[in-house]
């Protein structure tokens, strides 16, 4: 297949959006589970790490979002060049700005109802302006107001991802120019990236990650736009690793770059562990959406459907699907579709499935992608060794509310020591009332959560 040909995420979202659910549609074919995992320690057999407080963490990817420019109404008129046979959208009725007033609105529901997730800031958005230098159409206040509103609002509760540099034309990273050649290859989606080794990509990634960094926007993570290093998987992994590190020095890198709506697990992808018995520790994890964007499209005009999601009775859709395995239950949308257009059509799709969620389910936890990342990290790669009624857990990485189960009955409260420092554990009588530092216990079994420290700890039961 030529490289012009490839397809781009949004291409295939659009497409899956007017697909059955049940057609098995995923972003790529590609078996992600072929890359190397690096190490892995030993976990004594009868004990199991569960999800954090023993609930299924939910998500919120929102992608092709930065400040004030819409990413719709500029970035179709370089795919439209690349592309001329596609790309047919008339991209001058649609808005040139998503205003922060709509930023501010989202940003406020979603803390209110405890929504967490991963927000896109493109840095060069379809070459507009820089974001740490100036956006033209816009006052240099006016843009400072926007990117002082993503860190005052939405830091707290969600990560903060470059989408490569443009998300449109690829840059040279030694001009901060676009290449010349205006064809699909040098789309960021397409082809550039299938090519270019771990130390291309890296510096390609640093690029974008130091234009945040210049303007106060902590990074743990990147997101790949449409289908950047889709081919190339690998590297696109090694790349993130180390660009993470070397910018933001990020404990536990992650990026997104995947999403499956068929039988495939959308569990996080905990890839490249080395040095997990040193004093520097490495991973990088991939998060997997588990929707597409069923809300308002890419471009802000294809509706979605609340259905497609969870269906009125509560019962079928995409997330009882994953939620009732487990899994975690990551949503995937496009910022342009979330605004549509000022109708907010993608906007109150998503409150409405927040609300039938939240009235299916009450074992859900929130998380923003770095803490399902650091997670899945602890949960894969801190040895768990067992003698007795001892458990002995040696982590390379922190996280907080870990989760263990296993077989024995309780004679007394478990005791958590850390260092030479004892823990005290709080005994819950449900489930679902299980917090860091308490523990229940069900027959023969008990479960025991708190927050697991980098280096070592011990449970006595």
């Amino acid at each position: 297949m030529s490289k012009q040909k490839e397809v781009d995420r949004r291409d295939f979202l659009q497409k899956t959006a007017a697909a059955a659910l049940g057609a098995g549609s995923a972003m790529y074919a590609a078996d992600t589970t072929a890359q190397p995992k690096g190490e892995r320690p030993a976990i004594a057999g009868d004990v199991t790490v569960l999800n954090p407080q023993n609930r299924v963490p939910m998500s919120f990817i929102i992608d092709d979002s930065t400040c004030l420019v819409n990413m719709a109404h500029f970035g179709i008129p370089h795919f439209a060049t690349a592309w001329p046979d596609r790309y047919k959208q008339d991209w001058r009725s649609l808005p040139r700005e998503i205003p922060d007033s709509f930023v501010r609105k989202f940003g406020q529901w979603c803390r209110e109802h405890g929504v967490k997730g991963k927000y896109s800031i493109v840095p060069y958005p379809a070459c507009v302006g820089w974001l740490d230098r100036c956006l033209p159409g816009w006052s240099q206040k006016e843009l400072d107001d926007s990117l002082k509103l993503v860190r005052d609002l939405l830091l707290d509760d969600w990560d903060i991802h470059p989408e490569m540099i443009s998300h449109t034309w690829v840059i040279n990273t030694k001009t901060g120019r676009p290449y010349p050649e205006q064809t699909g290859y040098y789309i960021e989606n397409a082809g550039w990236s299938q090519d270019k080794s771990a130390d291309e990509l890296t510096d390609y990634m640093a690029y974008a990650l130091r234009i945040l960094k210049n303007v106060g926007l902590p990074c743990e993570g990147i997101t790949t736009p449409g289908g950047f290093g889709s081919q190339n998987r690998p590297n696109l992994a090694k790349a993130t690793l180390e660009s993470c590190r070397d910018v933001f020095d990020a404990e536990i890198p992650h990026y997104f770059r995947d999403l499956f709506t068929d039988e495939r697990s959308v569990a996080p992808l905990v890839q490249y562990a080395s040095g997990l018995d040193g004093d520097n520790p490495k991973c990088v994890v991939s998060i997997i959406g588990c929707t597409g964007d069923w809300f308002g499209g890419w471009d802000g005009l294809n509706a979605g459907s609340v259905d497609r999601f969870i269906a009125e009775d509560l019962k079928s859709g995409r997330l009882p699907q994953v939620i009732d395995k487990g899994e975690p239950a990551i949503l995937v949308c496009h910022w342009p579709g979330i605004y549509y257009n000022g109708e907010e059509i993608g906007f109150n799709i998503f409150k409405e499935v927040v609300r039938r969620t939240t009235a299916r389910y009450d074992n859900l936890i929130w998380m923003k992608n770095s803490e399902i990342a650091r997670y899945w990290a602890a949960r894969e790669l801190t040895r768990i060794e067992k003698q007795g009624r001892r458990i002995t857990f040696n982590a390379p990485f922190a996280t907080t509310r870990f989760t263990v189960r296993t077989q024995a009955r309780p004679t007394a409260s478990p005791r958590l020591t850390v260092g030479a420092e004892r823990v005290e554990l709080r005994r819950v009588t449900a489930p679902l009332q299980i917090e860091s530092q308490s523990w229940h216990a069900d027959g023969a079994e008990i479960t025991v959560c708190f927050d697991l420290p980098k280096g070592k700890s011990t449970v006595e039961l």
